[in-house]
């Protein structure tokens, strides 16, 4: 049996893999992962040198400091590959003639995701040997790395199906861009920021449910990215964040599953984000509209 391709995703990874752009991004990224993460073992070896103390904690931190480079490198790329996908064929006057094809509309933003999400995942398995360097010291398992790896999935399929959506809704690429970095920089700030801020309501002992505010805080990958580290390298109840929002800690169903709903909602608005940006792409939605 022949299995069926989505032709806007093969035309894609055609281009992307024959282009200067795929290695460049990959080699850039590694290289600049690569380096600090060296440079970060340099000096940990340097001062187990000169202390002749060996701390195996700060080994640790060689895991951690790769991880939030790799994780700050995503919110970064992500919206930059897939802002411009839609937009850009509007650009250059070629969204008509693929509407005018066989293809859905699904089948066009489904593509252009899958090309786009494609490259972040041969970037995200082509680092995993840098963050594998902690292994040499232990303390991080491989099931440790796997739980990362759906972190970050979850955070570039999040950031992907956002840039899909602000590229469908804005007819250019720069608007589409610089709404998908906003977008990213409210739920990554923005809901930090309102919740340092409605904490104050909280403890000014005004009427207010302390836990209402946590369902925002599932939307924030960086929360997200959070908890998975420190549930790997240390109590999940030390971060901050959580204990304000939670009357108590310790037994709170939802932060003791809280990467796991968290990821399933990040998920879920990727969804409704991809519904959004087919919805616009459709061109019976005008003529239904007027109807």
């Amino acid at each position: 049996m022949k299995i069926k391709i989505n032709p806007v995703y093969r035309q894609e990874s055609k281009v992307s893999s024959r282009s200067f752009r795929l290695p460049l991004i990959i080699l850039l990224c590694n290289s600049i992962l690569a380096l600090a993460a060296l440079l970060d073992m340099y000096f940990m070896v340097t001062q187990v040198r000169t202390t002749a103390e060996i701390q195996y904690s700060s080994f640790l931190s060689l895991y951690i400091f790769a991880a939030a480079i790799e994780f700050v490198m995503l919110l970064l790329i992500v919206p930059a590959l897939t802002s411009g996908s839609i937009s850009g064929e509007r650009e250059r006057q070629t969204l008509n003639l693929l509407l005018t094809t066989s293809m859905t509309p699904g089948d066009i933003v489904t593509g252009k995701l899958l090309a786009s999400l494609s490259t972040v995942f041969v970037l995200i398995v082509s680092s995993f040997p840098i963050l594998s360097l902690v292994f040499i010291y232990g303390g991080v398992t491989v099931k440790d790395i796997l739980i990362l790896l759906c972190c970050f999935s979850s955070t570039a399929f999040l950031a992907g199906g956002i840039g899909i959506c602000c590229s469908a809704v804005f007819k250019r690429s720069t608007i589409a861009t610089a709404a998908s970095y906003c977008i990213m920089a409210f739920l990554v700030f923005g809901t930090l920021a309102l919740s340092k801020f409605m904490s104050g309501f909280v403890g000014a002992g005004r009427a207010m449910n302390p836990g209402s505010f946590m369902v925002l805080l599932l939307m924030n990958p960086a929360v997200s990215f959070g908890v998975a580290i420190k549930n790997q390298t240390g109590s999940i109840r030390s971060i901050p964040v959580l204990e304000l929002w939670a009357k108590n800690p310790e037994t709170s169903p939802l932060i003791s599953y809280w990467l796991g709903i968290s990821i399933g909602v990040q998920l879920l608005a990727a969804v409704c984000c991809l519904l959004i940006a087919v919805r616009q792409v459709n061109p019976r939605r005008k003529r239904i509209w007027k109807g």
